[in-house]
């Protein structure tokens, strides 16, 4: 790995750190200085010149402070002569911003896209997109991981005798029933209409949940409004308790009162993706970051990055053998 250089924005560098034990190779350093007309520069403390550079950098709040530093810090090593460069972004922000749903609107997951490749990225790594159509904006080869696995490993060994997968919207039902099958369970999900980015509408249950126990998966919780509206609609239709599951937690705004007040959440887990809140200490994390290590030491290796999910998940896992070629 001597050829792997590594570095961190200021966005969630514990997460940095993991992965760079993992890899057993250091973090180097990064000069990041704020001018006084308020401009952002970027130094990058190590040699980068031919080699595999990684640049790990959630887009998280402050989003668009964090994705500047990132574009700084790819354009220092393009400029360094780097061989490779990687943008990894375990939460990438603006994957909502992925349709043209109204006149005159901006289309800010591929702005974004653009702006990483032209930067000098040659490769994204991310986590859990938050829909399909988001990989094709990248101009350059992208690699999509998936937590569901290390979620998943958070239940085994209990008994879950009498619980069901629910997901919140039909859109993610796929996923909801990939968890499902790993820890052999049904699954339901709810008919979701959003009403504004903070405020949904859940109107049914689709499935089973009568006297049931319920985990909750979501790639995402923001401010947490439709897992609330979710657990009010999971009540109505006689389910018992919930624990909830996913993949970023940013528990923005009152998300965190919100989910620990509710009288039918028991837990609440999420991944290390992006940064814990600091007042939600019985708030379970998962860590990703040895996920996150073995696909850049694939990558550097040439190897398959998709076999880290062989009998996980069949969307993210190599495809199976055939007979003839078509």
């Amino acid at each position: 790995m001597k050829d792997i250089v590594v570095f961190a924005g200021s966005a969630h560098p514990e997460l940095a750190r993991e992965i760079c034990e993992h890899l057993d190779v250091p973090l180097s350093g990064v000069d990041i200085r704020r001018f006084s007309n308020d401009c952002i520069q970027a130094q990058l403390l190590a040699n980068c010149r031919r080699r595999d550079v990684y640049i790990i950098q959630p887009l998280v709040p402050p989003t668009q402070e964090n994705l500047m530093e990132l574009l700084m810090m790819i354009n220092a090593a393009h400029g360094a002569s780097a061989q490779h460069i990687t943008a990894v972004m375990p939460h990438f922000a603006y994957a909502r911003s992925d349709k043209k749903d109204a006149s005159r609107i901006s289309m800010g997951g591929r702005l974004v896209a653009d702006l990483i490749s032209t930067a000098g990225a040659t490769r994204v790594l991310t986590m859990a997109l938050h829909s399909p159509q988001v990989h094709g904006f990248f101009s350059v080869p992208v690699d999509q991981l998936t937590a569901i696995g290390v979620l998943a490993d958070h239940f085994r060994g209990r008994d879950l005798d009498n619980y069901v997968v629910v997901s919140p919207d039909l859109g993610n039902a796929k996923e909801a029933a990939v968890f499902a099958r790993l820890l052999g369970l049904p699954v339901a999900a709810g008919s979701k209409k959003r009403l504004a980015d903070d405020k949904v509408v859940i109107d049914s249950i689709v499935g089973d949940v009568v006297g049931r126990k319920a985990i909750v998966l979501d790639d995402e919780i923001a401010t947490g409004g439709s897992i609330i509206e979710l657990m009010d609609r999971l009540r109505d239709f006689g389910c018992v308790e919930a624990s909830v599951a996913t993949t970023h937690g940013l528990f923005a705004g009152k998300a965190v009162e919100r989910l620990r007040q509710h009288p039918m959440i028991t837990e609440v887990v999420t991944t290390n993706t992006v940064p814990s809140p600091d007042n939600w200490p019985e708030l379970e994390v998962r860590s990703v970051a040895n996920l996150f290590a073995g696909a850049i030491r694939r990558t550097h290796d040439g190897k398959s990055v998709s076999k880290l999910f062989r009998g996980v998940d069949p969307s993210y896992a190599p495809p199976p053998p055939r007979d003839g070629l078509f």
